[in-house]
């Protein structure tokens, strides 16, 4: 044994003659044996009175049970705690008090130490920690339970766990999220708040960090009276917004609701932000898009009213105004179609040849040769164009080459570099026909040929009529 030891055991000694020393002097009215979680109470003397007073002396609840698990007296915290008088619980059984029945056998069996159960009235139930020891009075055996109220720190540790779930959801949101105190400051910033807001925001009203302009409030509205709002209890929910000093003035879409525990008043707010920026340009897009489809309807209309009225002046009878009108607004629509597939955008002028031109190269027949570059041009010569080429097909089948067996069309593109900035020209030439005259009486065909690219500065057609068949050159843009 070393002399550490050896002092330790003289101390331990001269400790127990000193409790031994007290006892018989009658200082000491209990003693309690053993550890915290496996004690026994010894009351000096076996005066229950003793053991009564120093239990109604605790500050948590207690109680001295007998050997059956039954209550012999209680202090009031207990009845406090249980909401009953004190004069009723004397009798009682451990499990009847705790409202569990298995109680009593397991404080018999020697297996109730400690254990958090709920007591109390329904409308007041109250958290506490049952601990269970042996009790000695005198001869007499029994046992001492305390009841500690937790009530309170497990609702602050349920607090503090809510907040951190609370901040580490605001911390991984997506959205710029940011808490305000009843002040309307900012304490807290989601990683998307914080990176737009700056962590310097921290401590300032948000008004003062961001100028939010509110859409259609006439002024009567402010990022500030939505704050106060919130923090009032009124949740204010879809609020457009601007953020006028951002780059690219982003719009975003407020909503800020009172921050509150249930059963506490009202510390703050929370407010999200909702970039609409992209929304907003698909709006302009759209709104755009939706002009621009009112324009071309109208185009169309008018466009049809004028190949209606023309043509009923052209022809002679009520069919053939039909079978020309059909046919005309039939190749307007084809157009229409290889533009709506383009979502009318550029359009190849191969694309519009071979779509017109497609019922005469039916079968074994290849009368028509299309020799064309893949040449983009804009929706309005594109129109143009299919009705020129669906007019000069027309005419080739009723009076040139079309209306004989050998008859052939060739489309080719005549050399560039003889065409101006921004011009391409056509040639249709027929062969193998009937031999032609210049007509006598101008039809409406003659008409869409000769005007339809004159909107253009170096645009329009020149018709001749050859006697080996005719040939027509058009002038076309490739740009608006």
């Amino acid at each position: 044994m070393n002399l550490s030891e050896i002092d330790d055991l003289r101390r331990r000694l001269r400790e127990a003659e000193e409790t031994l020393l007290a006892i018989r002097q009658g200082d000491v009215d209990a003693l309690v044996v053993g550890v915290s979680d496996d004690s026994d109470v010894y009351m000096i003397g076996g005066d229950p009175d003793i053991c009564r007073s120093f239990i109604e002396m605790m500050e948590i609840g207690a109680a001295a049970l007998d050997d059956s698990g039954c209550v012999l007296f209680a202090n009031g915290v207990l009845a406090g705690l249980l909401g009953r008088p004190l004069a009723e619980l004397e009798g009682i059984g451990l499990g009847e008090l705790a409202g569990d029945p298995g109680l009593e056998a397991e404080i018999l069996a020697g297996r109730l130490e400690r254990r958090r159960i709920l007591i109390g009235p329904e409308e007041a139930r109250r958290q506490v920690v049952l601990s269970c020891g042996k009790l000695r009075l005198g001869t007499v055996s029994g046992y001492a339970v305390t009841f500690t109220d937790v009530t309170e720190q497990v609702a602050a540790e349920k607090a503090r766990q809510n907040e951190k779930a609370a901040l580490a959801i605001i911390a991984c949101a997506n959205e710029p999220v940011l808490v305000c105190d009843t002040d309307g400051r900012i304490t807290h910033l989601s990683g998307a708040a914080a990176a737009l807001l700056g962590t310097d925001a921290i401590g300032r009203p948000l008004a003062r960090v961001m100028d939010l302009t509110i859409a259609e409030a006439a002024g009567l509205l402010s990022i500030g009276e939505i704050v106060a709002q919130a923090i009032e209890g009124i949740p204010v929910q879809g609020i457009e917004a601007v953020a006028a000093e951002r780059e690219g003035t982003p719009y975003y879409l407020i909503s800020a609701a009172p921050l509150q525990v249930p059963g506490e008043p009202v510390s703050g707010c929370v407010i999200t932000m909702v970039d609409l920026s992209q929304r907003k340009a698909a709006e302009r897009h759209q709104q755009l898009l939706l002009r621009e489809l009112d324009h071309r309807v109208k185009n169309t209309l008018a466009l049809v009213m004028s190949i209606s009225r023309r043509t009923m002046h052209y022809e002679d009878t009520l069919e053939g105004y039909q079978k020309a009108f059909t046919a005309r607004i039939q190749a307007l629509a084809a157009t229409h179609n290889l533009l709506a597939a383009k979502s009318w955008n550029e359009i190849s002028i191969r694309d519009i040849l071979l779509r017109e031109l497609a019922p005469y190269n039916e079968g074994q027949s290849r009368r028509v040769t299309i020799e064309v570059l893949d040449v983009q041009i804009e929706p309005r010569s594109a129109i143009a164009l299919g009705l020129v080429i669906h007019e000069l097909a027309t005419n080739a089948m009723k009076y040139g080459s079309l209306s004989a067996s050998g008859g052939t069309v060739s489309v080719r593109c005549l050399p560039r570099e003889d065409c101006p900035a921004g011009i391409v020209r056509l040639e249709w030439l027929e062969r193998g026909g009937p031999v032609v005259a210049e007509p006598t009486r101008w039809g409406f065909g003659q008409t869409v040929i000769r005007n339809a690219f004159a909107y253009a500065e170096s645009g329009g057609a020149d018709v001749s009529f050859e006697p080996e068949g005719v040939r027509c050159r058009v002038s076309l843009p490739t740009e608006a």
